[in-house]
């Protein structure tokens, strides 16, 4: 399939373009805003070829293609769009403010990263050019180099960095509907070669400029905060005035009080504050990176993986760009390239242990992808859906970003990870930041293939020997009773409609869920209980399916307070026996959702088809089949 008969299909099964509200792209993913997620097929979505997952956060529909791939496919669906994009259709918003801040920052970045990643690599290049072990090669010395060569590749390294808050108000003013070559010359006013740098002043190593006698102003060449702010403010300003000045002095009035009192305001207010703020964040995060007996490292390789499940790791962006701007270097990315090589190791493991073809063909790609630096198949698809490969993946990371922050690892650029992240560590680096990646992928295979993740054997009859010879069965197991029961009295629906992404994209597993209407809470299946948690319970039916009957959304904080429960593990329940009883109004005052989850966690290996009916239902009743492989 051609990229464009792929964005064909992608506006298709997404509703059409009256359900597109616009579209953007980062490096792996095309990210859409919707106007109505419901129109969505995202089962057909993802089975298109060359689409490589999909999921929907904070407002976004995002499709995984992979780099190179994704701004080919967004230039096809750009052209098909035409005037469509940028729609003025209301569209509700999605996710909690904090999410849709982070989203909105993300998309201010994604354009200017791939200038940064070319920047970065050619600081590499400039880096391995120098050295004297490879000049030795070539019989010269740092002295055989021509002042006019390190001249152009001062340039090539320090133009994007040096005029970085012109990039950034451009982007800002195109974000937040404003005119983005204002923008532009708003962002130059800022770095102006009459202002002194604030790092320099900082560092008193110049004088600020003085208005009034008391006001100091400086320029903010690399900085990042101040110059996103003032592409907010100036945006907003601009658009203001259009609606207060006429269409005949428009062309004339709106430019010139728009850098009038945006430059004002940046330059005196601001700057001034954002700044600092900016500092405060940069030095936090070095803070954290330092700390001794590589702490750090060891916290962010092992946490840092889950930014992007939460839908936050674009904050990421502006970490990076701040550190490669004021120190030429970026800790962030060998400790975050752990991370990537850990869930690769995941999942080649799942892949090469599990007996599901399926899983098979999902995990050696995602694997691949993943030491290319594309993670959302691995993590999506297989590792954060089986919980333990994750968690193993964390270990993974943890241990490799230990070693690189022991190490003092840092690239000369950001946005490239895994293998072709080796092109911003072309100096003496580029051994240990090979090591630390084996490491990291080395570490998550061996856990995940060895405690990580246990496959469930073809066939059912050692796990019902098993079960039938436990001394603590309180009675025989009916092996044939492929049954659903419905959990809990409620309005049984299906788990897309559920709002939290991990049940609703299926992560964990198929299944269903349920509204619920009474507090008891019965076993949806027959089998063997495996886990108690107060706010879960797992279930083993006897021809190997594995279901989770989890209670409520979020309510682990909750630590188990609403939750009585009235089995433990080892007991065998029939379908419809009672498990737990819920206090849901305690769920209810503490702004949690009751809504309870059926999920069976190895649909993968083991389902092979599932029907229930939806609606209303009382607990016990029965509502459908599940049937194993």
């Amino acid at each position: 399939m051609g990229n464009q008969d792929l964005a064909k299909k992608i506006i298709e099964l997404i509703g059409g373009k009256e359900n597109i509200h616009s579209v953007a792209h980062c490096a792996t993913r095309l990210r859409i805003i919707i106007v109505d997620k419901d129109k969505i097929n995202s089962d057909e979505i993802e089975n298109l070829d060359k689409v490589k997952g999909s999921f929907f956060n904070s407002g976004q529909f995002q499709i995984i293609l992979g780099t190179g791939l994704v701004n080919k496919v967004y230039d096809e669906v750009m052209i098909l769009l035409g005037d469509n994009i940028q729609s003025q259709t209301p569209i509700k918003k999605e996710g909690n403010r904090f999410q849709r801040s982070v989203r909105i920052f993300g998309d201010v970045f994604v354009p200017i990263i791939p200038v940064l990643v070319a920047t970065g690599l050619f600081m590499g290049l400039r880096g391995l050019l120098t050295q004297e072990s490879v000049l030795a090669l070539l019989g010269l010395t740092p002295d055989s180099i021509p002042k006019e060569l390190l001249l152009f590749t001062q340039i090539l390294t320090d133009t994007a960095f040096a005029f970085l808050p012109a990039l950034v108000c451009w982007s800002t003013f195109r974000i937040f509907g404003g005119n983005p070559v204002l923008g532009i010359v708003l962002g130059l006013m800022l770095v102006n070669p009459v202002l002194p740098n604030a790092y320099e002043v900082g560092q008193q190593a110049a004088d600020p400029l003085v208005f009034f006698g008391f006001i100091k102003v400086v320029g903010y060449q690399g900085s990042v905060l101040p110059a996103f702010i003032t592409g907010i403010v100036g945006a907003k300003i601009e658009k203001f005035l259009k609606t207060k000045i006429p269409d005949s002095l428009d062309l004339i009035l709106t430019p010139f009080l728009t850098l009038l009192f945006g430059i004002t305001l940046a330059l005196f207010v601001i700057g001034p504050i954002f700044h600092e703020v900016e500092l405060l964040v940069l030095y936090a995060v070095q803070f954290l990176l330092e700390l001794p007996f590589g702490i750090g490292g060891l916290i962010y390789g092992s946490f840092g993986q889950l930014l992007g499940i939460f839908g936050i790791h674009h904050i990421l962006n502006f970490l990076e760009i701040n550190m490669l701007s004021q120190t030429g270097w970026n800790m962030l990315n060998p400790i975050g390239t752990c991370g990537n090589m850990a869930q690769a190791g995941a999942v080649l493991a799942v892949g090469i242990k599990t007996f599901s073809p399926k899983m098979k063909q999902i995990a050696y790609p995602a694997s691949l992808s993943a030491t290319l630096g594309i993670t959302e198949p691995a993590v999506f698809g297989v590792n954060l859906r089986l919980v333990k490969p994750f968690v193993m993946s964390m270990i993974g990371g943890g241990v490799g970003g230990f070693l690189a922050s022991i190490l003092q690892l840092k690239a000369t650029g950001m946005a490239l990870t895994g293998i072709p992240g080796t092109l911003l560590y072309l100096n003496n680096q580029l051994p240990l930041y090979i090591l630390v990646n084996v490491v990291a992928f080395s570490v998550s295979f061996v856990l995940t293939y060895t405690i990580g993740y246990k496959p469930v054997e073809t066939g059912n009859q050692k796990q019902v020997n098993k079960i039938s010879n436990s001394s603590i069965m309180p009675q025989v197991v009916n092996v044939k009773d492929e049954k659903l029961y419905a959990p809990v009295t409620g309005k049984v629906m299906d788990l897309s409609e559920v709002n939290d992404p991990v049940f609703s994209k299926k992560l964990m597993g198929d299944g269903f869920a349920v509204t619920p209407s009474d507090g008891q809470i019965v076993a949806p299946v027959a089998g063997t209980v495996s886990m108690v948690q107060g706010h879960a319970v797992g279930l083993n039916r006897t021809d190997g399916l594995e279901v989770l009957v989890h209670l409520g959304i979020d309510t682990v904080s909750l630590k188990g307070a609403p939750f009585s429960n009235k089995v433990k593990v080892g007991d065998f329940v029939n379908g419809g026996d009672p498990i737990a009883m819920v206090d849901w109004k305690k769920v209810t005052d503490a702004g949690l959702a009751t809504t309870t989850m059926v999920v069976i966690t190895n649909t993968n290996d083991k389902l092979d088809s599932l029907d229930f009916h939806t609606g209303e239902a009382t607990d016990g009743a029965c509502i459908g089949v599940a049937k194993a492989k």
